[in-house]
């Protein structure tokens, strides 16, 4: 099952659950401020990104800004403590489900959630609006 996870404050975490609902995508939502990310969960979400860190840390972030830490210079154990201590730190929403992952709010790439068939159904109807 897709897992959203998002904090109170985020218009784009509110944006994405109203895109999943509007879709009938079944989904569990975690306040990741009230409830942080595990190590593990952590680690699986590493796993899945393409660029690490980067894809996942808010550097426009206040907590990113009062960091008196070069991220860089972080091994991983001491890197994963941190994220879990400081949960602002990390870009939202975040979706996530056994094949996928999301980071942000972007209309075209939530698509990947819906289902094959959903997704081959409304590229055709595309297809025949825009007269390919």
């Amino acid at each position: 099952m897709l897992q959203l996870f998002t904090s109170p404050s985020c218009t784009s975490c509110r944006k994405a659950r109203t895109w999943l609902v509007a879709h009938h995508i079944p989904f569990s939502e975690r306040n990741m401020m009230n409830e942080p990310l595990t190590r593990d969960e952590l680690k699986h979400i590493l796993s899945m990104t393409e660029d690490g860190t980067t894809d996942i840390i808010s550097t426009r972030s206040k907590a990113f800004e009062k960091l008196d830490k070069d991220l860089d210079d972080l091994n991983i154990t001491e890197l994963l403590a941190l994220l879990e201590e400081t949960p602002s730190l990390l870009r939202r929403p975040m979706m996530v489900d056994e094949k996928r992952l999301q980071i942000g709010f972007n209309e075209d790439e939530i698509r990947c959630f819906l289902p094959r068939e959903i997704r081959r159904i409304e590229m055709r109807h595309a297809q025949m609006l825009s007269g390919i």
